[in-house]
């Protein structure tokens, strides 16, 4: 489907018209007409399937064509990093590129004054669409530097990542600031148990729409050590003794572990830095420019760079421990064979993991070749295929389906309706009346 056969305006169509941009992805298709309609919406989509654009452009062509309050703030979007607030806004500069009166500004932490300054008067001014990371954003609320009584839009994005990066309860504290008829937008790339519970909370009986995670990509080659833990490192150690041991990230699931890797890496010698949250944001700024500029060799990092963070040119993955799950997988083997380049994903598993990794294997409908250990560093545990069975048992009377088959489906409300602002929506381009 086409930008154009929606009710876009003309504004939101020539900026597309101009970035080359004419297909909907699945996410978009199915998010822009629910946003439009005023509906809450409930994603659940990973990265690269286009979400950003999928709430962005039809809040934007509401607030071009409808009378919003110039003096307010009209659009929160709440982001878990720097990062990723950056490339929204990024995104925001090429879709508004012809939106004269739509105004914006980015809100995060690590800057200077001069930063604050600007912030600070965006806010009071009332910038349409404020984008922001939620330590930073709660500073703001905190001193009285900024009202939310009057904003017409919510969007929460990475839910799960806000969830693993302990911000849950920052969001909810700036989610009671906000008018009981804000139209609210919540996206994440997996639906843990928790995350149902904050949609409850969250949303006015939204639409669900769920996108299927994609397998990974085949160019990316794929194999796993069965191993036990002391042995890790010295694989690492002889990986990277057959080759180039540029443009690596090995992942780990917990910061502690990191840390521990990366101080192992750097007694082998080896030009490494680390990325966790227990980093300030000057310090993550500086890892990822030295890391992108090829000043650092190797990564290591748990999954807050998993997500949403373009680098092109990774050559190698290794997943230290095995991921939660197969999106995480996915989403971390990902990060290898962009931009047509090929890559490796290599994954270490132990007798703890065998279980989740035979659930990733079952997901990706084919068995890992497993690599013999290097010689020298003894055997390890033989790789068993009995995994323990998963419970497919789900609250039932929670969400029903909307539609004929649809993957959209509704949820209870999780406060008071409100009402619902109905937006007026302008006929497509080059369509005629019927």
């Amino acid at each position: 489907m086409k930008f154009e056969e929606t009710y876009l305006n003309d504004n939101i169509l020539d900026a597309l018209y101009d970035m080359r941009f004419e297909e909907m992805t699945p996410i978009q298709e199915r998010c822009i007409p629910e946003i439009l309609d005023g509906n809450d919406v409930l994603g659940v989509a990973q990265t690269g399937t286009g979400k950003t654009a999928a709430y962005l452009l039809p809040i934007l062509s509401m607030l071009d064509d409808d009378d919003y309050p110039k003096d307010a703030i009209n659009c929160i979007i709440m982001s878990p990093t720097r990062e990723l607030a950056q490339q929204i806004d990024q995104a925001m500069q090429g879709f508004g590129y012809y939106l004269d009166d739509v105004s914006s500004v980015a809100v995060y932490g690590g800057n200077d004054g001069g930063r604050y300054e600007q912030e600070l008067r965006g806010m009071r001014l009332g910038a349409d669409v404020l984008i922001a990371t939620p330590g930073r954003l709660l500073s703001h609320l905190k001193v009285g530097n900024l009202d939310l009584s009057r904003c017409s839009f919510f969007v929460l994005d990475e839910a799960d990542r806000m969830l693993d990066m302990g911000f849950i309860d920052d969001i909810m504290k700036l989610v009671q600031e906000l008018p009981d008829n804000c139209q609210r937008i919540m996206f994440s790339a997996t639906m843990p148990g928790k995350i149902r519970e904050l949609a409850v909370d969250l949303l006015h009986n939204p639409v669900e729409i769920k996108i299927a995670v994609s397998r990974p990509a085949e160019k990316i080659q794929q194999s796993a050590y069965v191993c036990y833990d002391p042995q890790k490192l010295h694989i690492i150690n002889h990986i990277f003794k057959q080759g180039d041991l540029k443009r690596v990230i090995i992942f780990s699931g917990k910061k502690d572990r990191v840390k521990e890797i990366t101080r192992s890496l750097k007694k082998m010698k080896i030009n490494c830095d680390q990325m966790h949250s227990d980093l300030s944001q000057q310090e993550r700024d500086e890892v990822m420019y030295r890391f992108k500029a090829g000043m650092t060799d190797v990564l290591v990092a748990t999954d807050i760079v998993a997500r949403g963070i373009d680098i092109d040119d990774i050559r190698i993955v290794i997943n230290y421990d095995v991921p939660h799950d197969a999106e995480d997988y996915v989403h971390r083997i990902g990060r290898t064979a962009r931009a047509d380049r090929d890559g490796v994903a290599i994954t270490f598993v132990n007798e703890a993991d065998m279980d989740r990794f035979h659930q990733i294997e079952h997901f990706l409908g084919k068995e890992v070749e497993k690599t013999p250990l290097p010689e020298g560093i003894g055997e390890g545990p033989e790789y068993t295929k009995r995994a323990k069975k998963r419970s497919n048992t789900r609250r039932h009377g929670r969400w029903h389906s909307k539609g004929n088959g649809s993957n959209n489906q509704a949820m209870p409300k999780g406060g008071q309706d409100g009402n619902k602002k109905k937006h007026h929506h302008h006929r497509p381009k080059n369509q005629n009346p019927s």
